[in-house]
């Protein structure tokens, strides 16, 4: 039991300036102003006094970090999640990008078999797989030679009960579509990206359940003033969730107000699209079995294009509010709630509020972590 008070708490409906959770059993049991929450006897005592307390951060996409490949090494998903609450992130979708097929199976048993009984960190709700199923043309710095046509077969272990939660494909391609409506029927949040579908194309995708789009501009048809493509179908389409890289390298800042003011914190998800990089020194990495050299100016391929990147999550977070002028609680939204309520988290996660994950931070007035809490336990603490 823990009882955090005297912070400032960013709760779904107000902030409250002097503010006390109590947490019993991996739960949030009670929150309100501090005067009107007990402490019991029993519970440890923090006192947050100028810190400020938001829920846990949700990463949909990361491919990796601390020197670690999740394609390359699925394994090593433990050791990332270890490490993820110093960034804030306390919830993630590991992300394996195009690859062979049995590569997804080894991701799959290491999520449902191999958790270690010791392990301490950041919960990988399942995963996000980007591929194979991409147009060519917009491959990013997916290997073209793992790329395949949208198959039904390819996918059957595909499901929310075997560990897969989202998936990124193009859905111009031949029978993209049904493959849509196949996995959204298994619980499987699908993603429009590494795509140049036309407006029609995309809306007709949105038709057959597509709720996301993977990493608004990057790798996708752009938007023109006679063929709007996937960038304004997404952009207008209201009950659309859209990914975004605010790093400052992906996407303009100026691309990133607009997107913004046409969609808000309840649309935009900010993801870090994170790779091995993740808090390395630079040097040369893997983002699958390709090579990547990293240096001030993010993670490249040796022909030039993006791969990944080197954002942690609080940064995007420290970003968005410097690029649009937005609230801190506006911008807290889009990495809590915004995720949460894609995934169908319902009120678990990504809201302080009674009943709640207790997945928390503490945040100093510059918006770093000072503390993160999982199911009420104390993961990080920054010295």
């Amino acid at each position: 039991m823990r009882y955090i008070h005297h912070a400032t708490i960013l709760t779904p409906h107000e902030t409250i300036a002097d503010g006390a959770v109590l947490v019993d059993r991996g739960r949030i049991a009670a929150v309100g102003p501090t005067i009107n929450i007990p402490a019991p006897e029993e519970a440890e005592m923090i006192d947050a006094t100028g810190l400020t307390l938001v829920p846990g951060f949700i990463d949909l996409q990361l491919n990796g970090g601390f020197g670690h490949d999740f394609t390359q090494n699925p394994e090593t998903i433990w050791e990332v999640a270890a490490q993820l609450p110093q960034t804030g992130v306390t919830t993630f979708l590991p992300t394996l990008i195009t690859s062979p097929l049995h590569v997804v199976g080894q991701a799959q048993k290491q999520l449902q078999e191999e958790r270690p009984a010791t392990f301490r960190g950041a919960e990988p709700l399942g995963l996000h797989l980007e591929g194979p199923f991409l147009n060519p043309a917009k491959k990013g710095a997916h290997n073209p030679k793992w790329l395949r046509p949208p198959s039904l077969e390819a996918i059957r272990p595909w499901t929310a009960e075997n560990g897969v939660r989202l998936v990124t494909l193009a859905p111009e391609l031949p029978d993209a579509l049904d493959l849509i409506t196949v996995l959204v029927s298994r619980g499987i949040v699908v993603s429009a990206g590494h795509s140049q579908a036309n407006l029609e194309q995309a809306q007709a995708g949105f038709k057959a359940g597509i709720r996301y789009v993977t990493h608004l501009f990057n790798a996708m048809s752009a938007m023109h003033h006679r063929e709007p493509g996937l960038v304004a179908a997404a952009l207008s389409h209201n009950h659309l969730t859209v990914g975004l890289i605010a790093d400052g390298r992906h996407v303009h800042p100026a691309w990133i107000q607009l997107a913004w003011q046409l969609t808000g914190p309840h649309r935009l998800n900010l993801v870090t699209d994170a790779m091995a990089a993740l808090l390395m020194p630079p040097g040369t990495y893997h983002l699958a079995d390709q090579l990547v050299t990293v240096d001030d100016d993010g993670a490249h391929l040796a022909d030039g294009p993006l791969a990944g990147s080197i954002l942690p999550l609080d940064q995007a977070v420290r970003n968005l509010i410097t690029y649009t002028g937005c609230t801190l609680a506006e911008a807290i939204t889009t990495v809590t709630a915004t995720p949460a309520d894609l995934l169908g988290l319902g009120q678990r996660k990504g809201r302080i509020i009674p009943n709640a994950n207790a997945d928390l931070l503490l945040l100093d007035g510059r918006q770093r972590v000072q503390i993160a809490l999982i199911n009420g336990e104390i993961i990080y603490k920054r010295e």
